[in-house]
């Protein structure tokens, strides 16, 4: 079993914020296998993704970013599912828009769903794929940066970096190692 979680904020207001891009992922994933979100427990909305003989569950925690770990470990928990066996997906403002990092652990870096998530699990050793939305420029207050809505010049880049970030999830779940799949999908 494997546990997809899309970090982000329930709500319409947030939905295409770039604090959201997890969501986004979870999103390109669900419509790519023709799956639903169509079950709710411990906070979280989520579904069940059957590939042969292996259940992924992919989720989305509706605590708010900065409480996120709340939704995750009782999932967790309850489906039996090991840290090794997570993978987080998430915004970074320190990566430049639209580029991916993937790594099997390391530190929250600031974010606050991340810290949510290391300080409820007591490890930080966990996959995780973060997604570029670039820093923000001028007068912009962070907290300002990761509740915008991207520009239409910058959609395309999302949009192929949502993409991407799917397509690794996929290679992922269907056997590749984590190893390989970042090999693959980490940009220089």
């Amino acid at each position: 079993m494997k546990l997809i979680v899309g970090l982000g904020n329930p709500g319409e207001q947030y939905s295409k914020t770039r604090h959201n891009i997890g969501f986004s992922v979870i999103d390109q994933l669900l419509s790519d296998n023709q799956l639903m979100m169509d079950k709710q427990k411990f906070n979280a909305d989520y579904t069940i993704w059957r590939l042969a003989e292996d259940k992924v569950f992919l989720v989305k925690p509706y605590t708010y970013m900065n409480n996120s770990g709340e939704a995750v470990l009782p999932l967790m928990s309850y489906f039996n599912v090991s840290a090794d066996d997570l993978c987080v997906v998430y915004d970074d403002m320190d990566l430049a828009l639209g580029r991916l990092r993937l790594r099997t652990k390391g530190s929250a870096g600031g974010h606050n769903g991340m810290k949510s998530m290391i300080n409820l699990l007591g490890t930080s050793e966990f996959k995780r794929i973060r997604i570029g939305i670039g820093h923000p420029e001028g007068p912009y207050k962070v907290v300002d940066h990761v509740l915008s809505a991207f520009t239409p010049s910058e959609q395309l880049l999302v949009d192929q970096s949502v993409d991407k970030a799917a397509q690794a999830i996929d290679d992922w779940v269907k056997g590749a190692s984590f190893e390989e799949v970042m090999k693959e999908y980490n940009q220089k």
